[in-house]
């Protein structure tokens, strides 16, 4: 079975309009494989799914994020844009677990992401468990030139830095790029925002300090704390040449979020989280971006989903305003 398709372009529907006024009407589809992305006049988004929850299985979380990509493509079709005409969108398909080979799927898809930004586009990538950021990191690192420096920033309840000692799966994306990055040195660039102790042992913390992560606690990741937050992701980003963005749902409170793997009512609100990517896109250092473990199967009146629209649709909007 081949590890990428495109998408079923039954998906992209909405209201019918005369005009070019949803968000449907302004994706066009590419196959990867038989097309090149065409160079725009304006900024280039390319979305991306990864239909695979191995990770999330192997995690002992609940499956059913491989149908997340398709899901939230449904729900940002139907919402309007408010982009000028050279500025495009394109959807580049699917790249897709076969069986439990989540490495081989890993890899096509760091392939691809390599691909999307060899012609200036900017990758948004739809999980699918947050095993997707192994290989999304490892796309990205292969378009850069070795002394430029890729700084991640991860909107999540967890830090993701579990060993791999006994495989990899969605809890050690980080661990993977850390040890394989180091350079001989264990310090490198990860921002975590929401972080909860009720959601990793104390290993991972002590962990996380060794390696100089940088993460700001959820009990202060909230809007309140606006100026805070904003300074630290500032002080990050100075320090990077780019910025690879990835948002866990998990880390959203379940009432915004209960359609993920591990949902929890103790997560952060959606208010501080545009804060934070206002703040990144802000440094016009984004490279590219994706969001993960939306599980379609839990959630509650497609909530969850929406939510991933309107992320995605706010990204694109203020990217396009730079």
């Amino acid at each position: 079975m081949n590890l990428y398709k495109p998408t079923d372009e039954r998906i992209w529907t909405g209201r019918e309009a005369g005009q070019n006024l949803y968000v449907y009407q302004k994706v066009e589809q590419i196959d990867l494989e038989l097309q090149n992305i065409p160079v725009s006049g304006d900024k280039t988004f390319v979305l991306m799914g990864y239909e695979c929850d191995e990770g999330v299985r192997r995690n002992k979380g609940r499956t059913g994020s491989k149908e997340g990509p398709q899901t939230a493509r449904r729900q940002l079709a139907k919402l309007p844009h408010h982009l000028n005409e050279n500025t495009a969108i394109f959807d580049a398909g699917n790249v897709v677990c076969v069986g439990d080979d989540m490495e081989k799927a890993q890899s096509v898809l760091a392939e691809k992401v390599t691909q999307i930004l060899n012609y200036k586009g900017l990758p948004l990538l739809l999980g699918g468990g947050h095993d997707i950021a192994y290989g999304h990191y490892n796309g990205i690192k292969k378009f850069v030139d070795n002394d430029q420096k890729i700084g991640i920033v991860n909107l999540d309840a967890h830090f993701d830095l579990r060993s791999n000692e006994d495989g990899n799966n969605s809890g050690t994306p980080f661990y993977q790029i850390a040890t394989e990055n180091s350079n001989g040195s264990l310090d490198f660039p990860y921002l975590c925002l929401g972080i909860r102790n009720d959601a990793n042992d104390k290993i991972l913390f002590e962990r996380a300090r060794e390696w100089n992560v940088k993460y700001i606690e959820s009990e202060l990741f909230h809007k309140q704390n606006t100026s805070y937050v904003i300074n630290k992701i500032n002080e990050f980003c100075k320090e990077v040449d780019f910025v690879y963005l990835t948002i866990d749902l998990d880390g959203f409170s379940s009432a915004f979020a209960p359609g993920v793997s591990a949902a929890s009512p103790m997560g952060f609100s959606v208010d501080i989280a545009l804060v934070a990517l206002d703040t990144i896109i802000s440094t016009n250092k984004l490279i590219s971006a994706d969001v993960a473990e939306l599980n379609p199967t839990y959630d509650r009146d497609d909530q969850t989903a929406k939510l991933v629209a309107s992320l995605l649709h706010f990204i694109i909007h203020k990217v396009s305003l730079l």
